[in-house]
């Protein structure tokens, strides 16, 4: 099955693709690991996304698909995988799927994710990161034991411009503006499924699968 997961920043898609990933058996494929490591690399795509980016330029869905291509051409990928961050627009679901049809593979279904706008804003604001060690915490789901301190290495915590309240409410706007084309294109397709993200971690898993499962 070769499944994408959707949702608003803080609807939990890296959680939920992991476990869909050892639950199914099937490869999580994050498009901001791939550019990651195709940095580090070097390799020929991620050179000429990094031009873009050094430019402060969004980079083209052309050098994006074709690294999610490559990365789904793999021999794990062979009996599907998970795509998780992408697509984010109606013309990249629009270029990922002619290009999947081109070489015999398909989208199978499409998990939306849903969490009410208040409950994202209090995930996201609610966060914060050692200055350190990077460790994320929550200041209600995972606090430290001691506020403003990291458990492991002392070091300071902050708040990421990201996830302050206001610009936590602007992220989610421009989501929705994006998001909910791709929601209509793949429920015209009878692949659209809509998972109540409300729910506690376990719960929305058991959700996801038992959907997955059933529709097999």
């Amino acid at each position: 099955m070769y499944i994408i997961l959707l949702g608003a920043p803080g609807a939990g898609k890296g959680t939920q693709a992991d476990i869909l990933s050892t639950e199914m058996h099937l490869p999580h494929i994050a498009s901001g690991d791939l550019f990651r490591r195709a940095l580090e690399e070097k390799t020929e795509l991620g050179l000429l996304a990094e031009k873009y980016m050094e430019e402060g330029t969004l980079v083209p869905d052309e050098i994006t698909i074709r690294m999610i291509l490559e990365r789904i051409n793999q021999p794990d990928c062979t009996f599907g995988c998970i795509s998780d961050g992408f697509p984010r627009t109606l013309e990249q679901a629009e270029t990922l799927e002619k290009a999947l049809v081109d070489q015999g593979k398909n989208i199978d279904k499409a998990i939306y994710i849903c969490v009410s706008d208040e409950e994202l804003v209090k995930r996201l604001s609610g966060r914060r990161i050692c200055r350190i060690c990077q460790t994320p915490y929550h200041l209600i789901s995972s606090p430290p034991k001691i506020l403003g301190k990291c458990d492991k290495c002392g070091g300071k915590l902050y708040q990421r411009p990201d996830d302050r309240e206001e610009t936590v409410r602007e992220r989610l706007k421009v989501f929705s503006s994006q998001t909910m084309p791709i929601l209509e294109y793949y429920r015209k397709q009878d692949k659209l499924i809509e998972i109540n993200g409300n729910l506690g971690i376990q719960e929305v898993a058991k959700e996801i699968l038992s959907v997955l499962k059933g529709r097999k």
